[in-house]
């Protein structure tokens, strides 16, 4: 007899069904797993034996072969410790073969029979809801996976209860979706002193989704400046809650199964790796860029980064998605986000004030920020010059909007954007808009035509330069309310793109 289990195989944030096969054969004893098993698949056979021991639950004195089908598919992951168990109890006769071949089960079985949490619950039941089966996980899971609607889920605490459940002893009752996360930001604008320009670019970064360079002196505010990013995002769609909870379950960041609607906000140190911030590793894992997929990444100290981590970043800017490649696979994760970026004009950061600036300076300046690639640079829609803020500035009352009253205009422009792109599949921004599209609802009026005509040819920009000066533009509008972009937006856009980042390198 060949009792039958299912359960899944991750490739990326997709959950593959893998069929756990057990057959019972005359033989000296022995208990193998065949199927390219990983390490962790493979010790599975020493704790389900544990587990079926401290239940009780004696090993015939058979060949047990377990086989996970397809047998080409590498298998990773201790969660395929519960669908093993299922399976051998199955082709024990313990619990009926036919409910258990129709059920998608993941968990890791601790030596005492109970269930441990794993990641990937989400993705799993996703996958389960599309073949129309019921899905176990351990209970530390049920609040996540009980979040896609559309399948039953059963998350016992420990073997036992999944015996008792399928012989009608103590039925499970299905789990319950987790809450829904609202984090409110006690981080305000209102608290920065100073810096308008800086408060400025970061609501039209915000609006529009447009990366945003900030450069200038060490304590002027730059890394509080991003902080408040968060606090003026609108919170994340339906859509977009699932797209993001797919990865955070992934790489096991859910907490107690509920899901965020807040955008996700990652601040990797300098020192990370490429693997840490685009992905891979062992299992090939989601990196930081993933992780920040609908959200803000914000690369502090951005020339201090590893020159080829730099690099990797300029085409997962362009196409929202990376893709992780190894000998055997090649995994793709979302990774549309905000980047937000700061530095300071050189190694000392007092390039501008001449009276503390080194004896380089300025070309300790040009050194310092040409670690930033041309090809890198050309991305950032908004460049800032965050100038120092006096002492006697910090005893002044705050200026400037707060967090809520930016947040309610960011809003406003999110939702002109969404009504303008509703016909459009994967377009949410006007930095999602290109080629003929763009050139449509971001066609400026005569005057602003000429602008930026003008500041093309003088200063050189590149077509992708022109489109984003384009995507800026049109945003600003949308912030104003404005159908069609006129001169002062493109004024304004214009300013952020050239002058400072040419004025701060200048010093």
């Amino acid at each position: 007899m060949v009792a039958r289990a299912l359960t899944v195989a991750f490739v990326g944030i997709e959950a593959r069904l893998v069929e756990v096969q057990c057959a019972l054969s005359p033989g000296l004893p022995s208990f193998q797993i065949v199927g390219l098993p990983d390490k962790a698949v493979s010790e599975a056979r020493e704790r389900v034996r544990a587990a079926l021991s401290a239940l009780s639950v004696a090993l015939p004195s058979k060949r047990i072969t377990i086989n996970l089908s397809p047998a080409d598919m590498p298998t990773e992951g201790s969660h395929f410790d519960l669908p093993i168990a299922m399976s051998l109890l199955a082709a024990l006769e313990i619990i009926p073969a036919e409910e258990v071949a129709d059920t998608v089960a993941l968990g890791e079985l601790s030596l005492d029979g109970a269930l441990v949490a794993v990641s990937g619950a989400l993705p799993a039941a996703m996958t389960a809801a599309e073949g129309g089966y019921t899905l176990f996980c351990p209970a530390a899971c049920g609040a996540e996976a009980a979040w896609v609607a559309d399948t039953r889920v059963f998350a016992p605490s420990s073997l036992a209860q999944v015996i008792r459940h399928y012989t009608g002893q103590a039925p499970l009752s299905p789990a319950s979706p987790g809450e829904v996360i609202r984090e409110g930001s006690a981080r305000d604008l209102f608290d920065v002193k100073g810096q308008e320009r800086a408060k400025r670019a970061l609501e039209i970064a915000a609006s529009g989704r447009h990366h945003m360079l900030m450069v200038g002196t060490p304590g002027s505010g730059k890394s509080m400046l991003a902080a408040r990013m968060p606090g003026i995002l609108p919170d994340l769609s339906a859509a977009e809650a699932l797209e993001t909870s797919m990865v955070h379950s992934i790489s096991g960041l859910l907490e107690q199964g509920g899901i965020s609607r807040a955008r996700p906000f990652r601040e990797p140190h300098h020192t990370a790796s490429v693997a840490a911030i685009v992905g891979g590793g062992k299992g090939a894992k989601p990196g930081e860029i993933s992780l920040a997929h609908n959200g803000v990444l914000f690369l502090d100290e951005l020339p201090e980064f590893p020159r080829m981590v730099l690099e990797t970043l300029r085409q997962p800017i362009e196409t929202g998605e990376v893709v992780v490649a190894r000998a055997n696979a090649h995994i793709r994760y979302p990774c549309r986000f905000l980047l937000i970026a700061a530095a300071n004009p050189c190694k000392c950061g007092y390039l501008s004030e001449p009276a503390r600036a080194c004896a380089r300076a300025p070309a300790c300046g040009e050194d310092y920020m040409a670690r930033i690639s041309g090809p890198l640079m050309d991305r950032f829609d908004l460049r800032v010059e965050v100038p120092p803020v006096a002492f006697s500035d910090l005893d002044l009352p705050p200026s400037g909007d707060s967090s809520a009253i930016v947040a309610a205009r960011v809003a406003q422009a999110r939702a002109v954007q969404s009504a303008r792109f509703a016909g459009y599949e994967g377009l949410r921004v006007n930095a999602d808009a290109e080629g003929a599209l763009l050139e449509e609802i971001a066609a400026p009026d005569a005057e602003g035509r000429a602008l930026l005509t003008r500041a093309a040819e003088r200063f050189g920009l590149t077509a992708r330069g022109y489109h984003r000066l384009l995507r800026v533009a049109r945003t600003i509008a949308d912030l104003e309310g404005a159908p069609v972009i006129r001169a002062p937006h493109m004024a304004e856009a214009i300013s952020y793109r050239l002058m400072g980042m040419a004025d701060t390198v200048s010093g």
